[in-house]
């Protein structure tokens, strides 16, 4: 789906309303069902996207963390509970088990600020990267992400973040934002400390009196 969830990032109860069709790809049950697909479209799916973000990046040193995924594991119980809730209505097309390794290992990726922002590039660019010139996306596709990181992509906290910092943009739960100027520029910021949203709450407050004070949001 492409609208908000207007619940937790990782709610239950929205994905039994809804059928186990998650609202977005940008909460957790929509980001485990895209790693079903994934696995189901790429050849030797964790290296095949290991090589993308590497790609992205620039930087060939980016890799899974065995520790940071094995705790994720270790403590996932909500996701394993999606994983299988989204798969009794047909939505999951591999094994739950597979799936879910394969996405505690996409959220152990390791990086620093600039190597967000770099990956992201082509978000800002009509979907090329500007650092060698290689067509990511189509342009409407880089927009239509663009818009779904404004309404989606701070949980339940997405029309707030709007409100306040005006430009789209990705939480994580590591304490990681990126924002995007499409045209423009991308911003990474990183504070660890979560607010109640599951969002970094200095990183929040930063990019709010960056886009305040230099006056450079889309609105």
């Amino acid at each position: 789906g492409v609208e908000p969830s207007g619940t937790s990032y990782n709610s239950l109860m929205q994905l039994e309303t809804d059928r186990g069709i998650p609202r977005n790809p940008f909460i957790n049950a929509g980001a485990i069902v895209i790693t079903d697909i994934l696995i189901s479209n790429l050849p030797e799916y964790r290296k095949s996207f290991l090589d993308f973000v590497q790609t992205l990046s620039g930087k060939k040193t980016i890799n899974y963390s065995e520790k940071i995924a094995a705790s994720e594991k270790e403590v996932g119980y909500r996701n394993i509970a999606l994983c299988n809730f989204i798969k009794s209505f047909g939505n999951i097309n591999n094994d739950p088990e597979d799936v879910l390794d394969f996405y505690f290992d996409i959220c152990s990726l390791e990086m620093n600020c600039e190597e967000l922002s770099t990956s992201f590039s082509f978000l800002a660019n009509q979907g090329i990267n500007p650092y060698n010139n290689t067509q990511i996306l189509t342009k409407s596709q880089s927009k239509r992400i663009n818009a779904l990181m404004q309404t989606c992509g701070f949980y339940d906290e997405s029309g707030e973040f709007a409100f306040k910092v005006g430009l789209p943009g990705k939480s994580g739960v590591g304490g990681g934002i990126v924002a995007i100027h499409p045209g423009e520029y991308v911003i990474s910021v990183w504070s660890p400390k979560l607010n109640k949203k599951g969002n970094s709450f200095k990183g929040i407050r930063f990019l709010e009196k960056f886009t305040t004070e230099s006056r450079f949001s889309i609105f």
